[in-house]
């Protein structure tokens, strides 16, 4: 799709429905634009009876539907170039009509901006050709970059015709965001807020954007939770202003929020599943934390490296699900073979009492360890001991004690495992 469509695809059509004949190359007065106070309606100019039979046609030829529409468009071109116009009028006439021809062909947009611009600059146009030539500036200078010029146009047209809109305003935003000036954007969004009759999602768009890059995050949430009230529907409007009540510390809004959205069926990202889960865990709801990073694991929207699967272990353990716990870890110790997620396995196994399956993980872990083996001993002596094997409980409480922040500990079991040995009748 050309540039046209950019700007709008039907302008020169509908801009010159008018033209089927030489007088009605006049331009009408009816339906002017202008409400100035004081306004008085000129007189409705004529184009000179020599450009007027030319640019009719030009307007003809490329009307005619029995040439293929770049053959028409060319000719038409050429035939309005030749047109020497002599009077202010009818030269404004014409480089109007050249110029929105020349916008849909490729490179030559500064070539139209230049023939509009002079155009409008004559003001000699009849009024609603005027109003609508200086807006017309307005948004070619916005799509060319031209970003200061589009605001000039833009306020030439509010004060040609005494008028002030929404969309308008809106487009000067969007200019000051591409020029990063972000106070303007902001009071440019909020005067076009207060025009628009039925709200819309562009200018609060533009300031949340405005917030974000001053990183003023609470005026981002304020503005957010307009948008979510007047657009419901919209999805991604939900996850993003819960992800601007997690930059302001506001966990249980986030969380409220991210809720929300996750019964309508508005969430699909990782990212908003991820800080969801983490959310529960922070609010102290570890147990559907868990289930969720579970959830979507296994339906492949969450990553399961290593360090995801450890990760969601430690969640299970917050919320005191051992067996749970113990399973992800070993997961993980599967994918990377790691020392700190056997020792995890095996502790979380220990608190389950599923002592034989801890002292298999426990062991796992010293084989992969050549160093700190105390605190694994440790648990291994636990392990031991209420699996009912004191020997080896007693043994690796003296491997424990190797480690000088378990000595004490590890030292204290020792007549306990002895006096559980002797009762049983077990020499250690």
């Amino acid at each position: 799709m050309n540039r046209m469509t950019k700007i709008n695809k039907i302008l020169v059509a509908t801009s010159m429905l008018a033209m089927t004949s030489y007088s009605s190359l006049a331009f009408s007065q009816q339906s002017s634009p202008i409400v100035c106070p004081g306004y008085e309606k000129p007189k409705t100019k004529l184009l000179g009876e020599r450009a007027g039979k030319k640019l009719q046609a030009a307007y003809e030829v490329y009307l005619n539907e029995e040439l293929e529409e770049k053959s028409r468009v060319a000719q038409a071109m050429t035939m309005l170039r030749d047109i020497d116009a002599k009077e202010p009028f009818d030269k404004s006439t014409v480089e109007r009509f050249l110029g929105q021809l020349l916008v849909a062909e490729e490179g030559k947009q500064d070539e139209a901006l230049s023939l509009l611009e002079s155009a409008a600059s004559r003001n000699e146009l009849n009024d609603k050709d005027q109003a609508d030539i200086l807006k017309l500036v307005g948004d070619l200078s916005l799509q060319e970059e031209k970003y200061e010029k589009a605001v000039v146009w833009y306020k030439k047209w509010m004060e040609f015709t005494c008028k002030e809109d929404g969309d308008t305003w809106t487009k000067i935003a969007k200019v000051y965001t591409e020029t990063k000036e972000y106070d303007k954007v902001l009071d440019a969004a909020d005067k076009a807020i207060s025009l628009y009759e039925e709200p819309s999602k562009n200018p609060y768009n533009l300031k949340i954007n405005a917030y974000h890059e001053t990183k003023n995050y609470k005026g981002a949430v304020s503005t957010g939770e307009i948008l979510v009230e007047l657009f419901p529907e919209e999805k991604e409007y939900w996850s993003r202003l819960g992800f601007f009540y997690m930059l302001v510390e506001d966990y249980s809004s986030a969380l409220a929020t991210f809720e929300l959205a996750y019964r309508q069926g508005f969430l699909s990202k990782k990212s908003e599943f991820r800080s969801m889960a983490q959310l529960y865990a922070a609010q102290d709801i570890p147990w559907k934390s868990a289930e969720l990073t579970r959830k979507y694991m296994e339906e492949g929207l969450l990553d399961t490296d290593a360090d995801d699967l450890a990760g969601l272990a430690g969640v299970y353990r917050q919320a005191r699900e051992f067996k749970e716990a113990a399973k992800y870890y070993g997961q993980a110790a599967q994918k990377e073979p790691s020392e700190e997620y056997y020792e995890k396995q095996g502790v979380m196994l220990l608190d389950a009492e599923d002592y034989k399956g801890a002292i298999r993980a426990l062991k796992n872990s010293l084989e992969n360890r050549s160093e700190e083996q105390g605190s694994v001993h440790y648990a291994l002596m636990q392990a031991y001991f209420y699996d009912g094997d004191f020997r080896q409980a007693n043994v690796h409480a003296r491997e424990a004690m190797k480690d000088p922040s378990l000595r004490r500990s590890a030292n204290a079991w020792l007549p306990y495992i002895k006096g559980k040995a002797d009762n049983r009748g077990i020499k250690i």
